[in-house]
């Protein structure tokens, strides 16, 4: 939809909250101080919050080539981030390795990542799904810094047949963004696939309550693929989420 109407459509469906990908006309070169302006004001008059940014890469950040303007975009995005409010950048980072001598440009490429997010106050999280809550925390306890985080994803983790709730457990205070997505088995030749929020084999109430138990306290946000049934999926999405947690529509 366009920016304006979306607005007021997810202010209709009761979301506190957007997430934008930084692209397009919200990529960092095109935003102007004016239009950055005018983004916050926006949100404001439709009483939503930007949750995060997200930046797409067609790459993950191991990949060697054109590695360098990779990190400087996401750089850039942390930057705006900042900018814009919400101080936490959403990257999809490619799988982490688990030897410390394995993927020495994506370690290269985080602790730059680490360090410019230290100097400007954003956290980056790294989503979930490649691999399972204990691999990636025990990757990140490599890094001594306070700007390395998680986005997490239960739809992906149950996509790649990692279990959702032991991961929370696992990430527990790493996690400082969640998506609200769902996965189901199919068959045994099609494997496990992303469906609507709620109609998957996630157990959203022993999710609910595991997210409790680590004390998560921030964002629970509906990530829907632009398609045909979108605008009802993430509708329903909403009023999922917001009758499992107790709140008035």
């Amino acid at each position: 939809m366009p920016f304006r109407r979306a607005l007021a459509e997810a202010q209709k469906l009761g979301a506190a909250g957007i997430e934008l990908d930084a692209a397009g006309d919200f990529a960092p070169q095109k935003l102007s101080q004016t239009g950055r302006r005018e983004l916050r004001h926006l949100l404001r008059s439709h009483d939503l919050e930007l949750t995060a940014l997200a930046c797409p890469l067609r790459h993950g950040l191991d990949l060697a080539e054109n590695q360098e303007p990779r990190v400087d975009l996401v750089k850039q995005v942390m930057s705006l981030s900042f900018d814009l409010g919400p101080r936490l950048t959403i990257v999809h980072a490619g799988p982490v390795p688990d030897k410390e001598e394995e993927a020495p440009l994506l370690q290269e490429a985080l602790l730059a990542l680490a360090q410019h997010g230290d100097r400007v106050g954003v956290i980056l999280a790294l989503e979930t799904g490649l691999e399972s809550g204990a691999t990636l925390n025990g990757y990140l306890a490599r890094f001594d810094t306070g700007s390395l985080g998680v986005s997490f994803n239960p739809g992906n983790l149950l996509a790649q047949q990692h279990n959702p709730y032991e991961s929370a457990r696992a990430l527990r205070e790493r996690i400082v963004y969640a998506h609200a997505t769902d996965a189901r088995y199919a068959s045994a030749s099609r494997g496990v696939r992303e469906v609507p929020l709620g109609q998957g084999d996630i157990d959203w109430l022993q999710l609910l309550g595991v997210l409790e138990e680590i004390e998560y306290r921030r964002w629970l946000v509906i990530d829907k693929e632009p398609g045909q049934d979108s605008h009802r999926e993430v509708s329903t999405g909403v009023a999922f989420l917001r009758r499992l947690m107790g709140v008035a529509s």
